[in-house]
């Protein structure tokens, strides 16, 4: 009998599995997305988010920082400021989403293609 290993155990030993398991939230790509340009307040990010309640992105964000893909960044203050910046691995990720939009806008012109035949 083969035995199957799971994400979990090939993680930190496969990079395909560690990549995945890494950007495996539903909004995790786009949260990096929006970050590629500077800093972001937490509101500012909802609001670019279609249909993300703040709990949601408050999860992704928490996961993304536990990953060390984000970095979030507290002002003092009254109310207190709060930023989410990519961490220097984060930036990286940058090639990755750059493939993916060119591979999705390649993939979304051959469906419009097959459609309009």
């Amino acid at each position: 009998m083969v035995r199957q290993t799971t994400l979990e155990e090939r993680f930190g030993k496969c990079p395909y599995a560690t990549a995945q398991s890494l950007i495996s939230g539903k909004w995790a790509v786009l949260i990096l997305l929006y970050l590629e340009d500077g800093p972001i307040r937490f509101n500012e990010l909802l609001r670019k988010m279609p249909k993300m309640t703040h709990a949601t992105l408050s999860v992704q964000l928490k996961d993304l920082e536990e990953r060390g893909l984000v970095n979030r960044r507290q002002y003092d203050g009254i109310p207190a400021k709060v930023e989410y910046s990519l961490t220097e691995i984060g930036k990286k990720f940058h090639p990755v989403v750059a493939a993916m939009e060119a591979w999705g806008n390649e993939y979304i012109a051959q469906m419009q293609g097959e459609t309009n035949a």
